[in-house]
Order: C-alpha cells, then structure tokens, then sequence
C-alpha cells in the first residue's frame, strides 16, 4: 500500500472532476460526484479527509492509489 497525503476535500474533488467525475448535487455538507454508474459522496468540510474515507473514496472511484495521486 502506498502512503496517502493529506488532502482536502476541494483537492479530491479537482482530481474526480479531471478523471470525468461530474458534479451532481450536495445535501448539507456532503457533496454527490457521478460518472456512468459511479457515485461517490465527499464529505465537504474545511479540514483534511481521514485516510480511511479518503481510500474509500479512491476505490469506489476505480482506481488505484498510484493513478489517483497521478491526477494531484
């Protein structure tokens, strides 16, 4: 496994949205992203993602922690 940085969720957002990640609506403070038949929910506050959440979101997103941090 390949140690995440510390990202906020405006910098996985950009990186969703540069893979083709659409964004679809926000319900309090998280926000929907979708592409095809991918959703993914980011929670949208001004502090850094867990790197629990944060790996979560890169596996749901289909790729790996290397080509994720290659959009960054």
């Amino acid at each position: 496994m390949s140690k995440l940085p510390s990202l906020k969720p405006k910098e996985v957002a950009r990186i969703l949205e540069k893979d083709d990640f659409c964004f679809i609506r926000q319900k309090g403070s998280h926000r929907l992203y979708s592409k095809g038949d991918i959703n993914i929910v980011i929670p949208w506050h001004s502090k850094d993602l867990r790197t629990g959440t944060l790996r979560t979101i890169i596996s749901c997103s289909g790729m790996t922690v290397e080509e994720f941090l290659k959009w960054k």
